[in-house]
């Protein structure tokens, strides 16, 4: 039986956020831009969307005269995304065993 995928984190830039930051301490804005195929609009709906789930931390503040915002990923979130790639995983074991 496979096992259900969170719907939150079965979004490609959601996913590429989460990935990102749990490797990391943190991760700017800017950084997760570079990194992740989006527009910055989107990104920052994404980033609104794990941020309200508890998924992540965002830390707003300046760097000179200049917005910088910082994402940390949260206990919920590591618990949610260790979840999400085991279930995952689930699914290739299974199809590995049916061939």
């Amino acid at each position: 039986m496979f096992k259900e995928l969170d719907p939150l984190l079965h979004s490609q830039v959601r996913l590429a956020i989460m990935s990102i930051l749990i490797g990391v301490k943190n991760a700017g804005f800017a950084y997760l831009l570079e990194h992740i195929n989006t527009t910055k609009g989107n990104l920052s709906f994404q980033i609104n969307k794990l941020k309200e789930a508890g998924y992540i931390e965002v830390t707003k503040s300046f760097k000179g005269n200049y917005p910088l915002t910082t994402c940390q990923i949260s206990d919920k979130g590591v618990d949610a995304y260790e979840k999400y790639v085991n279930a995952i995983d689930e699914y290739f074991k299974q199809y590995k065993n049916d061939n």
